[in-house]
């Protein structure tokens, strides 16, 4: 069994060849993401609420964002993106554990629900991911404890379309 690779609590770079962890903050004004009766993403929105992603949601990087993130730039899957949310999953405990153990936990999380989506196991896939985790002002005002997975082409390429049972 391969262990999980430990992402840093960095931006993802325009290049997106090293997987980065990102962190959520309550902090912003975003706006809502706009569905369609399919619960799709229905156009694109450059400042729509990271609470707000869902699985199969696909985003746009931006390369002028801190480490903390509260608004992403989501857009129909159908038009080139980015990344591709692939798991919301939310956290147990009271007390915030910790930026190391955040990141461990969502690590394992992510890489354990990559073959789930994509259809191929992470290690032989030509697909990465990376965590949006919680940050501990947003834990400890009861706000966020949830991880959310996004996939991407390792090689730094957009994605066209879901990546969803692909498995590449």
């Amino acid at each position: 069994m391969n262990t999980p690779r430990l992402h840093t609590r960095l931006m993802l770079l325009p290049l997106a060849a090293i997987a980065l962890s990102f962190s959520l903050s309550a902090c912003s004004v975003p706006t809502p993401i706009e569905r369609d009766d399919t619960g799709e993403v229905a156009e694109a929105n450059e400042s729509a609420d990271v609470f707000a992603l869902a699985v199969g949601d696909c985003t746009n990087d931006d390369a002028a964002a801190d480490t903390e993130v509260t608004t992403v730039a989501v857009v129909p899957c159908a038009d080139p993106h980015d990344n591709e949310v692939y798991l919301t999953q939310d956290l147990a405990g009271d007390e915030y554990p910790g930026d190391d153990e955040i990141a461990t936990q969502a690590d394992t999380i992510c890489y354990d629900e990559f073959q789930g989506f994509v259809g191929l196991d992470y290690d032989s896939s030509r697909l990465d991911y990376f965590p949006y985790t919680p940050t501990r002002d947003s834990w400890e005002l009861g706000a966020d404890r949830e991880v959310a997975c996004l996939v991407y082409d390792a090689a730094g390429d957009q994605l066209t379309g879901s990546v969803a049972g692909i498995a590449e």
